[in-house]
């Protein structure tokens, strides 16, 4: 977890400033190259985490997609055209989207106890985050120019090294045999059809929300942490505070999970995203304040996100887990980002007047949206005490 998620944490924060003053794409293409990821969650759930669950040992599907993901991504620190770039980003999501669903797979299938367990072993992804995003951003902060490019491109490199380790480390892990045929022949159907279940469903729908209104906050609170008196080479270690709140909460998940379960846990963690919102909406004027609940990003993510895939493991039968990991994931990659990029963009144009954003109501609306998605899964999400394939 600690590699998986360090490859990610080295190239990400600073692509999108590199790809903007050292390469010069222009906004649209910007746009094409993040939304690789979003590509990439859909042709996971479709084709490479059913390929898993049926065909293809998930330690070897991890060491063969970060063997050819990590040469792509080392290809990247060498391209300053658009094509080529965009490309190899593609190629490289599409081999690196599939491994977080099939990371989390192959833990819980050698976790005894995944509700108690997990939620140390993803904190090493979190851990694995900063050890590459904190660094990289101190030594890369504020050079721009042609000179800065080759050094700026070096983060492909250090993620790319990253991934070929890891592809290497992954062939020692224990073996996490295919669990076979399916009833349908696709797994993906097979998961879907799980959705009829009124509880799945809702937590389907609550997770496609929740996913759209966190791709808010990084949308925006870079933005508006300027808008309140925060210098620009604070605002990233600002929002890194969740990350560091994120390694405290994932730590205690498995006893907050034993204490609440799962409805209340996860009622909790959308509910970060309305308080959150809240106080950048309502207290503008107490930058302290501002800064303070960033904290709370970890809460959003350990109590909800990490949650999910852990309920996904419990509730979805064995031979279509991996696919299921992959459906979540792809909500969570995928579709609730691309909706919250269109919808709260249209948002703020709405609330933009003359280059000036009226923060005010646009955080008030997220606040709203994360606070109705709370109220839908603390009313009606009700998972049976046991997983329905147990209970028969």
């Amino acid at each position: 977890m600690l590699l998986e998620l360090f490859i990610w944490g080295a190239w990400f924060p600073v692509v999108a400033d590199y790809m903007k003053h050292g390469l010069g794409f222009d906004e649209a293409q910007r746009g094409w190259v993040f939304n690789a990821f979003a590509a990439a969650s859909i042709t996971a759930m479709l084709f490479s985490t059913p390929f898993v669950d049926r065909r293809f040992a998930a330690e070897k599907f991890l060491a063969v997609s970060h063997l050819i993901g990590g040469l792509a991504m080392i290809g990247l620190a060498f391209i300053r055209d658009f094509w080529p770039f965009f490309g190899l980003m593609l190629v490289h999501s599409l081999f690196y989207v599939p491994t977080l669903s099939i990371a989390n797979s192959l833990a819980f299938s050698h976790l005894g106890d995944a509700k108690r367990e997990f939620g140390v072993v993803r904190m090493g992804g979190t851990v694995g985050w900063i050890l590459a995003a904190w660094p990289l951003f101190f030594i890369l902060r504020g050079r721009q120019g042609a000179d800065a490019v080759p050094l700026t491109a070096s983060v492909f490199l250090v993620a790319g090294v990253a991934s070929l380790v890891l592809a290497a480390y992954c062939r020692t892990l224990p073996h996490t045999p295919p669990v076979g045929a399916t009833r349908s022949g696709f797994a993906w159907v097979d998961a879907a059809k799980l959705l009829r279940l009124p509880f799945l469903l809702v937590l389907f729908v609550v997770t496609f929300v929740d996913a759209a209104v966190h791709q808010g906050y990084f949308l925006f609170t870079y933005q508006f942490l300027g808008e309140v008196g925060i210098g620009e080479e604070w605002r990233m270690p600002v929002m890194s505070l969740g990350q560091v709140a994120e390694i405290a909460t994932m730590a205690v998940l498995g006893s907050v999970l034993r204490a609440l379960g799962w409805r209340w846990t996860m009622t909790l963690g959308v509910l970060g995203h309305a308080v959150r919102f809240s106080v950048f909406a309502l207290l503008p004027d107490r930058p302290e304040l501002v800064v303070a609940v960033n904290l709370l990003h970890g809460v959003c993510y350990a109590f909800f996100f990490a949650t999910v895939y852990i309920f996904v493991d419990e509730y979805f039968p064995k031979h279509t887990r991996a696919t299921a990991q992959g459906l979540f994931n792809f909500l969570i990659l995928g579709a609730g980002p691309f909706a919250g990029n269109v919808v709260w963009h249209a948002v703020q144009a709405e609330y933009t007047v003359d280059g000036d954003t009226d923060f005010t109501r646009l955080f008030t609306v997220l606040a709203g949206t994360a606070l109705a998605a709370a109220v839908v899964l603390a009313v009606a999400f009700w998972p049976p005490r046991l997983p329905p394939q147990e209970a028969g």
